[in-house]
């Protein structure tokens, strides 16, 4: 039986951009660097070198500053090496998603524990941008519908690697109403709860911080409880 972390590496080292985008929406695809290969090969051989289901966490696409960069979600080059124990020569670039999570991960029990269980991953794979600056796949109609058959590929190769059907986890309100209609289309998951998206919090709610990392570290255990 493949592993998760075969899987994995596979998809990533054969990732590619949509074709066709509206004009002015482009795709980051670090994959294609043999440096971000290094890390994904790394860090899933690290993580994910079984055959245990993980309950997915799934995010909107990439920023331009974490997986942008790195090829793993939510995670910044510093991130990378301070919490994942994973050296590399990237140039650090700072994210507050991924500021946040880290605290999520450290708070969870460190990221052998977090990643042991979990998979943080995106409905889109890939970063956008539009003028220079983090573009989001529902940010217009037509960049929605462009990528609405790769946003379902990349949720149902995915679950190839191993997943719990019994629920997911969404960052993001907005980002929730597009997992439940894939849902309902598709059929991943039995059911979706929903946090506020990291960038979310720390831009607009940092003085509420340690009520928002109890708030997912309790979502979290109760997800492991009920899956």
């Amino acid at each position: 039986m493949s592993t998760f972390t075969e899987h994995a590496i596979a998809y990533y080292n054969t990732l590619a951009a949509p074709a066709s985008l509206p004009p002015g929406v482009e795709v980051m695809n670090p994959y294609q660097d043999s440096n971000v290969r290094q890390i994904v090969g790394e860090f899933y051989t690290k993580f994910y070198r079984d055959t245990r289901p993980r309950v997915f966490v799934l995010g909107i696409n990439p920023g331009r500053f974490g997986a942008g960069v790195t090829g793993i979600s939510f995670t910044t080059p510093q991130n990378l090496r301070r919490y994942c124990g994973i050296d590399n020569s990237l140039r650090d670039t700072p994210e507050l998603s991924s500021r946040f999570i880290y605290q999520v991960v450290e708070a969870f029990g460190g990221a052998a524990a977090f990643y042991g269980t979990f998979f943080l991953t995106s409905l889109f794979p890939l970063a956008l941008t539009k003028d220079g600056r983090n573009y989001n796949f529902y940010d217009d109609r037509l960049t929605t519908e462009a990528l609405w058959p790769a946003i379902t590929e990349t949720v149902r190769t995915q679950t190839d690697f191993g997943y719990n059907r019994r629920v997911a986890v969404c960052l993001g309100r907005k980002n929730e109403t597009y997992l439940r209609r894939l849902n309902e289309q598709q059929d991943f998951f039995d059911r979706i709860v929903t946090l506020d998206h990291p960038r979310y919090i720390l831009q607009y709610k940092s003085r509420q911080l340690p009520d928002y990392l109890d708030q997912y570290i309790t979502t979290l255990h109760d997800c492991l409880e009920t899956a």
